[in-house]
């Protein structure tokens, strides 16, 4: 997963994702961290696919998520997220978006009761 071709990836503000979080019925969202991580500092709503267990999960992506629909992808600071989007619009994902700054930024700027660690 880590020889992707860079190209600039869409990006979402943390506040921006608070924002589309009050009404999330049109939106995939997508925690690429480990499972610890997410007991941690987990946001409700996510679909977990730890990068680790990317052999896992990655064979059907398509079954578990749809391609067409708005797909927002959180880390802990945006770069394990980044290579996702990135081989999630390898796979054909049309609407993807890193969340940028992860889910640090997010303790920091939206939500400071999300433990940072």
């Amino acid at each position: 997963m880590s020889n992707f071709a860079h190209q600039p990836l869409p990006q979402i503000t943390v506040t921006e994702l608070a924002q589309k979080l009050t009404a999330p019925d049109d939106l995939q969202l997508v925690d690429v961290r480990e499972v610890w991580e997410i007991e941690t500092a987990g946001l409700p709503g996510f679909i977990v696919l730890p990068l680790s267990d990317y052999a896992e999960w990655s064979g059907n992506i398509h079954t578990r998520l749809d391609p067409h629909k708005e797909t927002l992808v959180l880390c802990h600071h945006g770069m394990r997220s980044a290579q996702m989007c990135q081989w999630l619009i390898q796979q054909g994902f049309t609407q993807v978006k890193n969340i940028s700054g992860g889910i640090d930024a997010y303790a920091i700027a939206v939500d400071r009761s999300v433990p940072r660690y």
